[in-house]
């Protein structure tokens, strides 16, 4: 055993006891468990490589440490021990040091067995500027909050903060432009003539009327639309009684609105601030949904889907979630944090959190009346996004599955390529590559071809480039290799394939030809397997067919795409982009000085030189360019 110099913040009076470099075959736990203290502290577990595995904290790290070896563990935790060459421990003063350092450490190591969140780069929030007369309420991402306005949120979601201007701009008809483009205005927009905007550019709102109407929208933003309600409603009876109905209606109906939204906000509290964490467990899979709750206005709800690494019980996965959630990321801290599950050391987590929030935030699972509706607010939602997932990925097990039998193959299949090729007679040619595997898409390995070099129209030279453009890499040691590949198109495609692929030196990927029927319907579609002579024909509930339809018309879908945005970039490029010499500035000369590129085309060399900036050389250079 030695030590180390501690790396942790100079606040922390701590040391590191070390056992000597050893291979996982020599770690010796009694030894090391002999000179343990009983001190509270963090654990890092290592690696052979020096790599950590794990970040831990105990309240006696002697007793924990040796929990993990002795008894009975489970089968993530063994794997994880088994796996064990070395333990670093750093003593800490205090239970919540030891906290704080575990969830700064997890961050900055990200250890494969510790649950991780993505650490989000900033927070979605309601932006109102101090710097304009007219502020607009704005949609702004911030991982701080600056002194140039007020920050309402942060939202748990972008739709939220969306949802909620969107609102407030049809109530109170605040404006959502940008600064510059409310500068130039002469005449009132589109969201004045549908009455979101009471056009304060061109000055049909005095800047007083407009500030109390913001003040409105901001009161209610932060929860208190019942105060706005009431104050809308003395000005109503105002109006009315000085006979300036057109004033009182329209507060009318800001009034029926506001009362529209408090009813949509069917959870009716008393005001707080709050985040309720439920968990939801089953087959295998968890889901946990974090419901903010801020000025008692709900904000609505995230989900989470952390991999349960060493098979953390319910209460203790859960506490470790929440740790990280505000320690390891930086996130604002309501003052109350309510739990579905009673954590384990929630006294050192409040301690934790009201030392980093600097003021008393309570952590609890046990409340009463509206707080509770939060909580099981939270709970439905856990339990629906988890039903909703399972679901999915059920589905596509079944569908795999089905897929497997019915090929009559030895092994599951994991992985589907298909390609497709898609253009506009013959202009603008892609091929699209498609992948699925048994979660589903996968996304980052789609791959579009742009086609270049073979008769506009031929699919067969088009499929012929693409295959061999992707499959050449993996003949060279490169990607992986599909379980099966789909071709759309019938016999033709599927012969071409077999035949890329024996060039290659590939002829063991299986091939599976997807032709349509004569109508041409869904369902109707003849599988050709590795040959033309062995076909199928699936019944159209087949979950196989399905899954074969899908990652079809995903291909499809994905050729499409690719061939419109590249036909639609050259139908916007011009002509003179092309033509060496001619930078923006020449061109912009050119199409002024002729109208447009049908006057450039229509002009002679001469005429071409007269135009400012360019010699006769380049004039002659650009009639060749157009004409040929």
């Amino acid at each position: 055993m030695g030590s180390t110099p501690p790396t942790e913040p100079a606040h922390l009076v701590t040391y590191c006891l070390l056992q000597d470099n050893q291979s996982a075959m020599t770690f010796d736990p009694r030894q090391f468990l002999a000179n343990l203290t009983q001190a509270p502290g963090i654990y890092r577990m290592l690696d052979e490589r020096g790599d950590t595995l794990y970040v831990g904290k105990a309240k006696r790290l002697k007793a924990r440490l040796a929990s993990y070896f002795r008894g009975a563990l489970n089968t993530k935790t063994q794997a994880m021990v088994t796996r064990i060459a070395d333990v670093q421990v750093t003593v800490t003063r205090s239970e919540i040091e030891a906290l704080l350092l575990e969830q700064t450490l997890i961050k900055e190591l990200r250890p494969p067995y510790n649950i991780l969140l993505r650490d989000d780069k900033s927070y979605p929030f309601v932006f109102v500027s101090d710097r304009h007369p007219y502020p607009a309420l704005e949609y702004k991402r911030a991982r701080r909050r600056h002194d140039d306005g007020r920050y309402l949120g942060p939202y748990p979601s972008s739709g939220a903060v969306r949802e909620s201007l969107s609102l407030m701009q049809k109530i109170f008809r605040i404006r959502n432009c940008e600064d510059s483009v409310f500068a130039h205005r002469t005449r009132p927009c589109l969201q004045y003539q549908i009455q979101r905007c009471s056009a304060p550019c061109v000055g049909y709102i005095g800047e007083a009327d407009y500030r109390r109407d913001l003040e409105h929208a901001v009161m209610c933003l932060e929860g208190r639309s019942e105060q706005v309600t009431q104050e809308l409603t003395e000005a109503m009876e105002a109006a009315s009684r000085n006979l300036a109905f057109e004033d009182a209606a329209r507060l009318r109906d800001q009034i029926q609105h506001l009362r529209q939204l408090q009813h949509r906000q069917f959870v009716d509290t008393e005001g707080g601030d709050a985040d309720a964490f439920a968990l939801a467990e089953r087959e295998g899979a968890l889901c946990i949904s974090v419901l903010s709750v801020r000025q008692g206005r709900l904000l609505g709800a995230r989900h989470h889907s952390p991999d349960n690494g060493l098979g953390l019980e319910a209460a203790e996965l859960l506490g470790e979630f929440v740790s990280q959630y505000y320690l390891g990321q930086g996130r604002e801290i309501p003052r109350e944090v309510i739990s579905s599950l009673p954590l384990p050391d929630a006294d050192i987590l409040e301690s934790a959190l009201s030392s980093r929030a600097e003021r008393r935030v309570r952590v609890t699972h046990k409340v009463r009346g509206h707080r509770s509706q939060w909580l099981e607010l939270a709970r439905t939602n856990a339990e629906q996004q988890l039903a909703s997932r399972l679901a999915s990925q059920n589905e596509l097990e079944r569908r795999f599955d089905s897929l497997q039998q019915a090929l009559a193959l030895p092994a599951a299949v994991e992985r589907l390529e298909c390609f497709d090729i898609s253009h506009s007679h013959g202009e603008a040619t892609v091929a699209s590559c498609v992948v699925f595997d048994r979660n589903g898409p996968r996304k980052s390995d789609y791959r579009r071809f742009n086609i270049e070099g073979v008769t506009a129209g031929d699919d067969y030279a088009a499929m012929r480039q693409a295959l061999e453009r992707r499959f050449r890499r993996l003949a060279e040691g490169e990607g992986i290799a599909p379980d099966i590949l789909l071709l759309d198109g019938g016999k033709g495609q599927l012969n071409l394939a077999r035949e890329v692929l024996a060039e290659l030196g590939l002829g063991n990927v299986r091939l599976l030809g997807v032709a349509k029927g004569t109508t041409r319907k869904a369902g109707l579609e003849t599988l050709f397997i590795e040959t033309v002579d062995r076909t199928l024909d699936l019944p159209s509930a087949s979950p196989a067919l399905h899954l074969i339809q899908h990652v079809r018309d995903e291909a499809h879908r994905f050729a499409i795409t690719g061939h419109r945005n590249r036909r639609d970039k050259a139908r916007r490029s011009s002509a003179l982009e092309e033509i060496e010499g001619i930078g923006p500035k020449r061109r912009r000369e050119l199409l002024r000085f002729f109208g447009g590129l049908q006057g450039v085309k229509r002009a002679s060399r001469e005429e071409l030189a007269r135009v400012p900036g360019i010699s006769a050389t380049l004039a002659e250079t650009i009639h060749r360019s157009l004409h040929g």
